[in-house]
């Protein structure tokens, strides 16, 4: 820590940097935030923008930034205020960061904090005509601003961008998403291979995919503005409604990150069992990411297959859970009930049995000639362009980056346990379903172990921390991930510390891997055949709540 804030105090002279957190906070004027973030890149190596999320602290809007390093594991952050509410101006680092593109456009959808010079300043999830940013704190929310429409959408080409002229003026230029003589199609939202409401516009040369436009926002339920009205227990049901084959992972992130600002140590025992259910979430999902993928590909024996196996999962959560889908077990201090009596011997009869129908699983699709001709050398994602759109979970790893938070940034328990990191160099779709295939593998390595050590402990230890009945955060703010199914999955919370009975937050952002995901859908799909856009797009295998949220 020492060392890099004495390269943060030399590279940013006029910066105010704050050590007293968990990682350094560089406070930083809107008009130098451009060249400094260039400089943390170019000269510290903070390569990944690791999450981007707006604020409104009442007299100002702004934003607060993550960075990583990729190579040392570095990770700092970023205050960036803008000068005037009503014409909140910040630079945009979508030149630095490819990821940036769509993270800005979020925070202008709900802020409408403007970005000088990005390339496409529209909304991302609500509709052209909406009036308001929903999450600032002077919202009007009166449904005679905005009723509910009943006409659908007009589909606009219409885009601009605010560049500084040569006077230091801040202007308009209108654009176009594509051109006139371009030929696009529709696809989705209700296509079954957009694996839920998603919709593509796609400029097309014959069969030739030259361009991607992602329209996202069908099923935006407003979860980030809904917390802001709802108590920190309250708040815990949210993120399972994102990525659902992730339910478990998401709400332990929410619960570590409440239990950092509170300082609540959670008993060993039920910081096992949270890992457990974590991993069996991390298996589950990734049979039904085989199955989707194969069944995309017409291989409709295997989705039934994969589907059989992920019955023995779900039979556990049932059995400790009571519900097998949105199972609200994590709570702040552990888990809401200890694990069923015969947990240990179903967590090893389902790893005995998955493990070996993973040998007929490759037999029936990883060797077939279709599907290799299909996925080999298709949708190509380089290691460059993975960092630079900020990729994780099994697509980062397929394409050579090392970003399993479970290894780079240690939570939970997972420091106790032996496991590899699986990671492979080819970048296409192959490499991203055999990432999945073999992390299939390390996840029942990992529940045999803790089976073992859950084995060890008996009945010893407590399944929950003795937590206060009101739970309070202090004033501040804090920041967790964890590797979730599809990547790292980010919480943010800032707290004003209120002293009231049932405090709210302040804030409450959810960084989630599938929003980065849908980032590369152009990049990894255009120069492919139309029909290869189904098969990419199913490697990269997002969920649409986990994107909308």
């Amino acid at each position: 820590m020492a060392d890099l804030q004495e390269q943060l105090g030399k590279l940013c002279p006029e910066a105010q940097i704050d050590t007293t957190g968990e990682w350094p906070l560089l406070t930083i004027e809107n008009t130098k935030w451009h060249d400094t973030a260039k400089l943390l890149k170019e000269q510290l190596h903070f390569d990944q923008l690791m999450a981007l999320v707006g604020l409104d602290w009442g007299d100002k809007l702004g934003v607060m930034y993550y960075l990583t390093n990729t190579q040392s594991g570095d990770i700092i952050h970023i205050k960036v205020e803008a000068e005037n509410r009503d014409k909140p101006y910040i630079y945009s680092i979508s030149d630095l960061w490819a990821v940036a593109n769509y993270q800005e456009r979020e925070a202008y959808d709900f802020y409408g904090i403007i970005f000088v010079n990005h390339p496409d300043m529209r909304r991302f999830f609500l509709r052209n005509d909406w009036v308001g940013h929903p999450l600032r704190k002077d919202y009007d929310a009166n449904p005679e601003l905005n009723p509910i429409r009943l006409e659908d959408e007009t589909n606009e080409d219409y885009t601009c961008r605010y560049v500084e002229n040569e006077e230091g003026k801040i202007e308009k230029i209108e654009g176009k998403v594509f051109d006139d003589d371009e030929y696009v199609i529709n696809f989705g939202p209700q296509h079954p291979s957009t694996h839920g409401v998603m919709r593509y516009r796609v400029s097309l040369d014959g069969e030739i995919v030259k361009k991607v436009d992602v329209v996202s926002g069908y099923i935006h339920r407003g979860i980030e503005k809904m917390c802001e009205s709802l108590t920190y227990p309250q708040t815990l049901l949210y993120p399972e409604r994102m990525d659902y084959m992730a339910a478990h992972i998401n709400r332990h992130c929410l619960c570590l990150c409440i239990e950092k600002a509170m300082g609540i140590e959670v008993p060993h025992r039920a910081e096992l069992i949270r890992l457990m259910m974590d991993e069996l979430m991390r298996l589950s999902s990734h049979l039904l990411s085989y199955g989707c993928l194969t069944m995309d590909q017409g291989a409709t024996t295997a989705f039934f297959y994969a589907f059989r196996d992920r019955e023995l999962i779900y039979d556990i959560f049932d059995r400790t859970c009571g519900a097998r889908m949105s199972m609200s077990y994590s709570t702040i201090g552990g888990v809401v009930a200890d694990v069923h009596p015969d947990f240990i011997k179903d967590v090893r009869h389902a790893c005995d049995v998955i493990e070996k129908n993973l040998k007929e699983y490759h037999q029936l699709f990883t060797g077939n000639v279709i599907a290799r001709n299909r996925m080999i050398g298709v949708g190509l994602l380089s290691k460059e362009d993975a960092i630079n759109y900020s990729i994780t979970g099994p697509s980062g790893r397929a394409s050579g980056c090392h970003c399993d938070v479970r290894k780079t940034h240690p939570y939970s328990l997972y420091d106790e346990f032996e496991f590899d990191e699986v990671v492979r160099e080819e970048g296409d779709s192959m490499a991203r379903y055999m990432v999945r295939m073999d992390e299939m593998v390390q996840c029942i390595k990992i529940l045999r172990q803790a089976c073992d050590k859950l084995e060890q402990e008996g009945e010893q230890g407590e399944y929950i921390a003795k937590v206060p009945k009101m739970i309070k955060l202090p004033a501040g703010h804090w920041y967790q991930q964890v590797e979730a199914s599809r990547g790292a999955f980010g919480v943010y919370i800032e707290s004003d510390g209120d002293s009231k009975p049932f405090q709210k937050p302040t804030r409450m952002h959810f960084q989630t891997p599938c929003f980065n995901l849908i980032g590369v859908v152009d990049l990894t799909c255009r120069d492919n055949m139309i029909a290869d856009l189904i098969t990419i797009t199913a490697s990269i295998d997002f969920v649409i709540p986990d994107i909308d949220r």
